[in-house]
């Protein structure tokens, strides 16, 4: 049965979605006349808020999803044709890759695991440690880093251009066959923005049927959304994956560590009071897109319950207040959560019905024919 929708946008403004900055527009073409593009209707589920608007100088349009589309899954960004986006970020596990931490190019591995790229129009900061500002930006970053496809976009672009096909694809999208850095990111911009996962039983719950969640799921999510205070009991999940989208999406120290190899925020930032602060995931998907955390420690989600629940360092530098004095012990005298087994089980068996699979088989989102 299909779920229901609302339209929150049919791009932008007509006008605004046929609109191209005066660089970009080729009059001249001897191809003749430029058509502008379609205005792409993004489609929101309706239990999620409205999306981060798309940057003013990139509305989304058919023609450049349709080009994102095609450059995720193009292998020629990298420096030795092997790897593509879509190398680390599989449809099949909700666009991660079932690695403790990313490969590259030539065997080389990545400090940190690959992230999902579900719902990732909602998010204002990207990477684990909000490396980029939106997505144009950091498309950029796994392109030309050494660890993941070590070429750098000028590169890439000129190997584009040297092919019969994506030049006609950036003229439909962009007004002009010639290729540039912009255009590049801005497509593969586009088609991330339209990764939606919002079709789980859990949503489906929210929107209604009750009997999408059985009744021990159910106990699990009032878990999960339960932050202890002594008379009920609770995950303290929710603190931080909160709401539809799972997420409160900032940035934390959830106690792995009392010292720090990977500063995280904090290399961003350069403050040490953000040391060892990663950015809060969605838990869409979360039994997909094993194994967890920034660098993939944790094989199962109920070793996640597990760290949570009995070895969250408390003295961790930085340690998000709301682990601290959280604890199901109706005396107050425990440090830790202190679930019972039934309890993690409850939740683990919550998590699973995050589960999307109408996302992960979506063939809007898989790779593309040859145009």
């Amino acid at each position: 049965m299909k779920s229901p929708f609302i339209l929150m946008f049919a791009g932008l403004l007509a006008l605004a979605g046929c609109q191209h900055d005066s660089d970009t527009v080729d009059p001249t073409d001897p191809e003749g006349p430029v058509v502008a593009p379609t205005p792409y209707a993004l489609v929101v589920p309706s239990n999620f808020p409205a999306p981060i608007a798309s940057p003013t100088d990139n509305p989304l349009t058919v023609e450049g999803v349709a080009l994102g589309r095609h450059l995720f899954y193009e292998k020629g960004l990298s420096v030795n044709n092997t790897i593509a986006c879509a190398s680390c970020h599989k449809q099949e596990l909700a666009f991660s890759d079932g690695l403790a931490r990313a490969q590259g190019v030539n065997g080389t591995v990545s400090p940190r695991s690959a992230m999902s790229l579900a719902n990732l129009a909602w998010e204002p900061k990207l990477t684990w440690d909000g490396a980029a500002a939106n997505l144009e930006a950091q498309a950029r970053i796994p392109i030309e880093n050494p660890v993941e496809m070590h070429q750098t976009l000028s590169a890439g672009m000129a190997r584009l251009q040297a092919t019969s096909t994506y030049p006609k694809l950036f003229r439909s999208a962009f007004g002009s066959s010639v290729i540039t850095e912009d255009k590049v990111l801005k497509a593969l911009a586009q088609f991330e923005r339209t990764l939606i996962s919002g079709n789980s039983r859990y949503d489906q719950f929210r929107r209604g049927n009750r009997t999408a969640l059985s009744s021990y799921e159910q106990q699990g999510l009032v878990l999960f959304t339960t932050h202890p205070n002594g008379s009920l009991r609770g995950g303290n999940c929710g603190d931080c994956h909160s709401g539809d989208l799972q997420t409160n999406r900032t940035f934390s120290n959830n106690g792995l560590d009392a010292t720090f190899t990977d500063l995280g925020l904090g290399l961003q930032t350069g403050r040490p009071t953000d040391n060892g602060k990663f950015r809060v995931p969605s838990l869409r998907n979360i039994a997909l897109t094993a194994p967890y955390m920034h660098d993939g420690r944790f094989p199962t989600l109920a070793a996640v319950v597990d760290h949570y629940n009995e070895h969250v360092i408390l003295n961790s530098p930085n340690i998000d207040p709301l682990l601290l004095n959280t604890t199901n012990d109706p005396n107050q005298r425990s440090f830790t959560l202190d679930l019972t087994v039934d309890e993690k089980a409850k939740i683990v068996a919550f998590l699973q019905t995050l589960t999307d699979t109408s996302f992960t088989n979506d063939p809007r989102f898989s790779k593309p024919p040859l145009p």
